[in-house]
């Protein structure tokens, strides 16, 4: 365990700075990538990507099939609900979902998030970075947010290497709820006024 200092904020609710998107036409591209919400026809590859324990191995674990369904349904939920959720991370050359990252700011959340996962047979091409990127525009300009943070395992090298990439430090030690509220997570982030000054990707 490091010295690292928690810091407890208070729960609450996040909503929306700005009405509930279409969910229909919500559409971000990178040059590689194209960011959406999920549908239906993600399922597979999403509950794929949560039963692989290597690629989970630092956001909760492996999930079966039947808890994956759940968590998808309550990231469709809250874009539905509030307008804040993660994407869908969709290969543009092969139209094959590779992952979901985005704004994620539920209940009991430590601070307002852009956080990432990648299936693991696509890791090592830069997709967590340069999807971030555009989910840190979103948070920022569509969202107006005015700060971000990333929620990463102390022992997650390659997370806090997507998070150097983008530009974001080490802030503090968070508590994260139940029932990740064992974990050693990290808080990593930026402002957007330091986003938009240093904007490396």
């Amino acid at each position: 365990m490091s010295g690292r200092v928690f810091e407890k904020r208070p729960a609450r609710i996040c909503f929306a700075a700005m009405s509930s998107p279409d969910l229909t036409t919500l559409r971000i591209e990178t040059p590689r990538l194209i960011l959406r919400p999920p549908r239906i026809e993600d399922f597979d590859a999403w509950a794929a990507f949560l039963e692989d324990e290597e690629a989970t191995k630092y956001i909760g674990g492996r999930q079966p099939r039947p808890t994956a369904w759940r968590t998808f349904m309550c990231m469709c939920g809250c874009w539905s609900m509030t307008g804040i959720a993660m994407f869908s991370v969709i290969e543009k050359a092969t139209g094959r979902w590779v992952g979901r990252l985005g704004p994620w700011y539920p209940e009991g959340w430590p601070d307002r998030e852009v956080g990432w996962g990648i299936a693991r047979e696509h890791w090592g091409k830069g997709y967590a970075s340069e999807g971030a990127a555009a989910a840190l525009d979103y948070a920022f300009d569509v969202l107006g947010w005015t700060d971000v943070i990333h929620c990463i395992d102390e022992q997650n090298l390659a997370s806090q290497g997507v998070a150097r990439k983008l530009g974001s430090g080490f802030l503090r030690r968070v508590r994260m709820p139940v029932p990740f509220d064992l974990m050693p997570i990290d808080a990593w982030g930026q402002t957007r006024e330091q986003w938009k000054k240093s904007k490396r990707i």
